[in-house]
């Protein structure tokens, strides 16, 4: 199984992943062979990237990083969540409040479901593996973004309380969204100041709904205000800098970013994984908590399983495995040779002192 751009698909692949839509329904099953017309109904939908099938990338085994029906199932939690808890902001009745707290009380058993999922993972997150057509991106997002915080905690050794308090806040970290038009969320152009002003006002929307909920700790709410701040004080909404912001905050944002940018938008085609990890490494130290991205550099498949490489002397392949002790040596299978042309595939470890002098420079999602 390989990774490849919508645009290079060609009639005749075979599908690799089955797609599915918002509630978990199966809109292509696994094994589809793709025609013209489903190549452009997925387009339509903004898929970018796919999965398929074929002889050279035969036995290439792609990890769920949560098992689908618990993806669909932490989904439509988000979904119903959201706008049971944003009714406090104009109807505070009891039925209302004790709504409320049950979408908390929702929200509390998926997370711990996501972590147990994640703590038996040995594998490094890779969400590039389930293809979703969701008409709300919020949601999908504040899923991934809940799972890519959750290892990140992990990943800094943080007790489970706190693991579950960062998981939560990154969960609901857009809860503000749920205020701001669709259309101007899903706008394929550039955004007027009234509509960027729009935007911004969600993070302090959801700060105001959540401390409101007394099964919220505070600073899960300051997960909502602060997750678009920044350690140069560049951010918003108000401009804090380096200890100023919540330590959840800084976790937060880390994962909240690469989220965005490695993830398919109406108005722009989404980063592979290494292209989002650049964009951190950029912002390490100015934009982003140095400590933070060298952590979550090493739990999340820069190279995931299926991407296309080439390699520094020229040969290119296919990744076929990942090497959690090495997050940038993987598994290679060499399809061609130093001259572009094909060869009888076979791997090598670049993880392995045989190619310690072999090097990726240069991957994408087609071949």
């Amino acid at each position: 199984m390989r990774l490849i751009t919508l645009s290079r698909c060609q009639p005749g692949m075979k599908l690799g992943k089955s797609i599915y839509n918002e509630k978990g329904k199966v809109l292509l099953v696994q094994g589809t062979e793709l025609s013209a017309r489903l190549i452009k109904r997925l387009g339509k939908y903004h898929v970018s990237t796919i999965y398929i099938e074929d002889e050279i990338s035969e036995g290439i085994e792609i990890i769920e990083a949560i098992p689908p029906e618990l993806r669909f199932e932490a989904e439509n939690t988000i979904t119903e969540g959201f706008y049971q808890i944003a009714e406090l902001a104009s109807n505070k009745n009891l039925q209302t409040m004790m709504k409320s707290e049950r979408a908390i009380r929702s929200f509390q058993k998926i997370f711990k479901d996501i972590l147990h999922s994640l703590n038996g993972n040995h594998q490094a997150l890779n969400l590039l593996a389930t293809t979703k057509i969701h008409e709300n991106y919020v949601y999908t997002h504040s899923l991934n973004v809940s799972i890519y915080a959750c290892q990140l905690a992990i990943e800094n050794g943080l007790p489970l309380k706190t693991i579950e308090d960062i998981g939560m806040g990154a969960m609901l970290h857009d809860l503000g969204t749920v205020f701001v038009p669709l259309e101007i969320l899903n706008k394929p152009g550039k955004l007027t100041d009234e509509e960027y002003e729009q935007v911004q006002s969600h993070c302090e929307l959801g700060f105001e709904m959540l401390r409101k909920i007394h099964e919220i700790p505070l600073p899960v709410a300051h997960c909502a205000l602060q997750h678009h701040e920044r350690m140069d004080g560049s951010g918003y909404p108000r401009g804090l800098k380096e200890n100023e912001i919540h330590r959840y905050a800084k976790i937060l944002s880390v994962a909240d970013v690469f989220d965005a940018v490695t993830s398919p938008r109406a108005y722009r085609p989404s980063m592979l994984p290494h292209k989002g990890i650049e964009l951190l490494y950029a912002g390490s130290g100015t934009l982003f908590d140095r400590k933070q991205v060298d952590l979550f550099k090493e739990g999340v498949a820069i190279y995931p399983q299926g991407l296309t490489v080439v390699l520094n002397d020229g040969r290119s392949g296919i990744v076929s495995k990942y090497n959690y002790h090495s997050v940038g040596r993987p598994v290679i299978r060499v399809i061609k040779d130093e001259g572009n042309q094909d060869v009888k595939p076979y791997e090598i470890d670049l993880s392995t002192k045989d190619y310690l002098t072999v090097e990726i420079v240069e991957a994408d999602a087609l071949l």
